[in-house]
């Protein structure tokens, strides 16, 4: 580490770089590269930009799906590879304006009057993005619409966001959100609201607004009478990268938030990111600074840290772009690399009264991502008796976590931008976004699959249909209690005993699942019997 002031002056120049197109900086300057180390990673960045320029032109990004990957298209059609893509993305962009400003203007209403709330049910990036975009831009006092969301098959999370809109249903619109069709998660969110909306004497599909792949599902029943719109999202989108399709950008215009300025931010950050020339290059300098700080294994985790409310869902958000991108089993040749970048994050400062002192005398298994916002509200602030506003602590409280943990030997990396607006916001998603598909060509593996997620659900799946036979074995014997090694053998699936103990234990737990836990308190002596729903 530089040691004189000067040197520390002179390194800070060499490794801050500003993008005047973006109102975005990138410093660099407490990341330890070591000498060569660009040199050596040259080849292997030209290569990354090559690949990324293929994937923008259309060639197969997800061989298991045999699919393009083109969001970069989505703010910029012009670049789709078909005529009639960009036809189509420019169309559904114009419906989502005319459908916002009709519901603004109260053209589309509810049943009990004009439009005050929106309910999101989505999962993953289908709801990760469009809140982050919400909390960041949105305001109670400007706000068109507010928004809840869905965003899990937990009933009682449900019930919980329900409760806050029970009483405006007939005022709430729902925006169900489902590339497939077919996730459950958002299967399970529609049905829910559904009946809460027929409790409530109100017709769902009256209240009810569909963006899914055409001839899914879910695009079938929404073309169906009474729902009110259908909007598109193509299979070359995928959910952690569906901000600036009609995922995020739907919800942002009838909240009132600037989605042009939106597409307009993630298009200059495309712009200026597809220079393959690392010292211009944002997302190079990020993708080899991950590089560098992991050793290319992910052996040291990302711990993003956001100095701005307004940004708390960041690290959330994040988490689900890096991790599910980049952690694989495999690489592209098949080789078991076990590869990924840990992502978790809180805010500055609430992180001064957290994690910091972990961060600065424990384990030195990270490094982190500040991320600064240089304006910190709208209007003039007070001082204190110091002399100093609360933004000023705010930054003071960065500056000096930085250089506590610098001086430990805690490396870092900058993010500075003038202020939270939608182009800023679609430039961070976009640098975001361009940062791990560059990353990803550097270690050699498929950022644009998941098959582990395809594992989980299978897996869930699995149990469902074990559900469904413990239910259906013990209702055909009522007088008779199991335990758990009895009901499993009794399936024929003694191996999975401890699967039917806790499948047992949650359906006891709930009325009306036709389970009752009979006697015993540990699983070898918990036996079950069917009780009538």
């Amino acid at each position: 580490m530089a040691s004189s002031k000067a040197e520390r002056w002179q390194r800070f120049q060499q490794s801050f770089t500003v993008y005047p197109t973006l109102d975005l900086a990138l410093d660099l300057s407490r990341v330890e590269f070591g000498r060569g180390f660009f040199t050596r990673m040259e080849g292997p960045m030209r290569k990354a930009f090559k690949e990324m320029a293929r994937l923008e032109a259309g060639s197969i990004a997800n061989p298991d799906e045999n699919r393009r990957v083109g969001h970069y298209w989505l703010r910029q059609p012009s670049l789709a590879p078909e005529p009639k893509m960009r036809k189509e993305i420019e169309k559904t962009i114009r419906a989502i304006r005319e459908f916002a400003a009709r519901v603004h203007v109260g053209e589309i209403t509810g049943a009990r009057g004009p439009f005050k709330n929106v309910l999101l049910i989505g999962i993953g990036g289908s709801a990760l993005g469009p809140q982050l975009v919400s909390q960041a831009l949105g305001h109670p006092l400007t706000d068109r619409l507010a928004l809840y969301c869905f965003d899990n098959t937990d009933p009682d999370g449900m019930d919980k966001v329900l409760a806050a809109i029970i009483t405006e249903l007939g005022r709430t619109l729902c925006i169900v959100i489902s590339k497939s069709g077919g996730t459950r998660e958002t299967a399970n969110g529609m049905l829910e609201a559904r009946e809460a909306y027929q409790r409530a004497g109100l017709s769902f599909e009256a209240h009810a607004v569909a963006i899914t792949q055409a001839g899914s599902a879910l695009d079938e029943l929404a073309s169906k009478p009474k729902w009110l719109a259908r909007f598109c999202i193509w299979d070359w989108v995928g959910g952690r990268t569906s901000e600036t399709s009609a995922v995020g950008l739907l919800p942002a215009a009838l909240q009132g938030l600037d989605i042009d300025a939106l597409l307009a931010g993630a298009r200059a950050c495309d712009e200026v990111t597809r220079v393959p020339d690392v010292s211009r290059n944002p997302a190079a300098r990020l993708a080899l600074a991950w590089h560098r700080l992991t050793g290319g294994r992910g052996k040291k985790d990302m711990v993003v840290l956001p100095y701005k409310d307004r940004l708390e869902s960041f690290a959330r958000y994040l988490q689900q772009l890096v991790m599910e991108s980049l952690g694989k089993e495999k690489d592209r040749r098949g080789r078991i690399v076990h590869q990924g970048l840990t992502v978790y994050g809180n805010k500055g400062s609430t992180d001064q009264h957290a994690y910091v002192q972990q961060l600065r005398d424990g384990v030195p298994n990270f490094f982190v991502l500040f991320l600064e916002v240089l304006k910190d509200r709208q209007g003039e602030s007070i001082e204190f008796e110091t002399g100093a506003t609360s933004g000023e602590y705010l930054s003071g409280f960065m500056l000096g976590t930085r250089e506590a943990l610098y001086a430990q030997g805690r490396q870092s990396i900058t993010l500075t931008v003038r202020e939270v607006s939608a182009f800023s916001m679609g430039a961070l998603i976009a640098l975001f976004e361009r940062t791990v598909g560059l990353y990803a060509s550097l270690i050699n593996i498929n950022a644009y699959h998941q098959p582990g997620v395809q594992a989980g659900k299978e897996a869930a799946d699995a149990v469902i249909q074990l559900q469904g036979q413990i239910r259906k074995r013990l209702a055909s014997e009522p007088g008779r209690s199991f335990s758990a090694v009895e009901l499993a053998g009794a399936l024929g699936a003694p191996k999975l005993a401890e699967t039917v103990f806790k499948v047992c234990e949650h359906l006891a737990a709930n009325p009306g699942r036709g389970v009752r836990k009979a006697s015993g308190t540990m699983p070898d002596d918990s036996r079950y019997t069917w009780a009538e729903p």
